[in-house]
């Protein structure tokens, strides 16, 4: 389907999720793989960067709906689905490109420039889809791939129930954190599983947990962002009411087996997520230093000779930030592409490899922080304003940086292990 990518710069938001309703036709439906999976891979690496860099215009013409609405405008949302940009990390044997992940990263970069929260989204429901690869394979297609743009929108805490009954369970809870619910085709409660009124155990004696995948119709989506940053990723609760979910439709969330082979599968989820969001960061930090070029050179602050660009202590904020940006963006891609390729070669990761990556997003977004800070505070009162792009991405940095993946104690637990200390391994 997305032989069309090529020309992707010519073509508006609009017409991008017409294309894609026309390439759906009932009367012309084509191999399953072919009609819902986009067959990414015949596109290669390179065409999903082109595609993020051309609809980077688009995506950035609707910031202020996004901000507005909190949530992706639906033809924007569309072109995205459209463009695979949410099945990226889906397996090859699904027809989708199981992307490396020193590429997904720069894919997360390029829309993390045009802009955050759309990027976020994407993040969000592309690494959850990886839960695919721990499903026996028409399970994973039946959820993804049998259904138009599927999006699974996922809850971070297991605080819901879901009681067994024969042939599934029937779940119940209200959880938050479910980002793009609005556009989501499948919510994900995430459960602790009650048999005869007992929690059940797992093989290691731990409380089992489970995902489970109701349809969006089925559960009630409540009106809970209403935030500073990051407005537009629509990150809201859900809640459902003794949904039956049969056992198909479910996956163990921490302990499932592994299904398919490649190297994507072996990395602990939650350094996927770190990384695509620290390239959100970044990309984000790169766009605020542009912006601040821009203003630089056309204000000249109240009571100063000469313009922003001129002043001794601009020059040198530039020079430092500029220098933070590279530096925390060739780590993130150095200790991506090391674990990349050990994992590549051996099939494992080292502790090692792990706490790089770990630290490295931690640190990335750290630094966007800082970045966006100090662009922030050299801009003046011009930076205050809503309509001011400066003022959205302060806003949008600092909602990031209370995410778990920026958390401050990441620097300890690193620390430790690099002194040969004792560490929880699993925060790795």
């Amino acid at each position: 389907m997305l032989l069309w990518l090529a020309g992707i710069d010519r073509a508006n938001v609009e017409s991008l999720a017409a294309h894609s309703a026309r390439s759906r036709q009932p009367d012309d439906p084509g191999p399953p793989t072919q009609k819902r999976s986009h067959d990414i891979a015949m596109t290669g690496n390179q065409s999903l960067l082109e595609a993020a860099r051309a609809l980077a215009p688009k995506i950035r013409a609707a910031a202020d709906q996004v901000e507005a609405e909190r949530e992706l405008p639906r033809p924007l949302f569309e072109a995205l689905a459209d463009a695979g940009f949410y099945h990226v990390a889906l397996p090859r044997s699904l027809g989708c490109p199981e992307l490396d992940l020193p590429t997904y990263i720069l894919l997360l970069e390029e829309l993390g420039k045009a802009d955050a929260s759309t990027a976020w989204t994407i993040n969000q429901g592309a690494i959850y889809a990886t839960y695919a690869a721990r499903m026996p394979r028409e399970a994973a297609r039946k959820i993804w791939i049998d259904v138009p743009r599927a999006v699974v929108a996922n809850t971070p805490a297991a605080t819901a129930q879901a009681i067994v009954v024969p042939g599934g369970y029937r779940v119940t809870g209200r959880q938050g954190f479910s980002t793009g619910c609005r556009h989501a085709s499948w919510v994900a409660p995430h459960a602790q599983v009650i048999e005869n009124g007992q929690v059940r155990l797992d093989p290691d004696g731990h409380p089992e947990t489970r995902y489970l995948y109701v349809p969006v119709a089925e559960a009630e989506l409540l009106d809970t962002w209403h935030v500073r940053g990051m407005r537009g990723t629509g990150t809201h609760h859900f809640a459902v009411d003794d949904v039956f979910v049969p056992e198909e439709r479910s996956v163990l969330s921490a302990t499932a087996p592994i299904y398919e082979p490649g190297p994507l599968y072996q990395i602990p989820r939650t350094l996927l997520f770190a990384s695509g969001d620290a390239a959100v960061a970044l990309g984000m930090a790169r766009t605020a230093l542009e912006t601040f070029f821009d203003l630089a050179g056309a204000k000249t602050p109240r009571a100063v000779q000469g313009l922003l660009r001129d002043q001794p202590l601009v020059q040198s904020d530039i020079g430092h930030a500029e220098a933070t940006l590279r530096s925390a963006r060739a780590f993130l891609t150095e200790a991506v592409r090391d674990l990349w390729d050990g994992v590549s070669n051996t099939g494992k990761l080292t502790l090692d490899q792990r706490a790089a990556l770990r630290i490295a997003t931690t640190h990335g977004i750290r630094q966007a922080v800082a970045i966006v800070d100090t662009l922030y505070n050299a801009a003046g009162a011009t930076a205050i304003y809503e309509s001011h792009l400066l003022q959205r991405h302060f806003q949008d940095v600092h909602v990031i940086s209370q995410h778990m993946q920026a958390r401050m104690s990441h620097y300890e637990l690193v620390g430790r292990h690099w002194l040969g200390l004792p560490i929880d391994e699993a925060r790795l």
